[in-house]
């Protein structure tokens, strides 16, 4: 599997997505639902946040390119973009463990 490169900007707009905590808990929620997603009402009543406030996180979430949407009938469905998700971690341990690979350092950055 490919993961997506992600630039400095991509990875700063990601970041800055997941920095407030509904957010985070939205996209958490959609990394557990996996590709098949989860529509808007199910994420606002799992999380117990308005419909507004929802709408705003989504998009931030969306312009951080942390997550999909697609429609189907008169619902939209959200899922994580799991390709971004994998390219941000690949940017953030790029330079990381005194040059060994992230794989093989897993243990000791858990």
């Amino acid at each position: 599997m490919e993961t997506n490169r992600v630039d400095h900007i991509s990875a700063l707009s990601s970041l800055s997505a997941l920095a407030q905590e509904s957010r985070l808990e939205v996209f958490r929620l959609l990394v557990q639902a996996g590709a098949s997603g989860l529509p808007a009402g199910e994420i606002a009543k799992r999380l117990k946040i308005p419909a507004s406030s929802l709408s705003f996180h989504l998009n931030n979430l969306a312009q951080g390119l942390l997550i999909n949407s697609n429609r189907e009938g008169r619902s939209i469905i959200y899922s994580a973009n799991f390709d971004q998700m994998r390219g941000l971690v690949a940017y953030l341990l790029e330079n990381c463990c005194a040059g060994q690979s992230a794989g093989s350092t897993k243990d000791a950055l858990l």
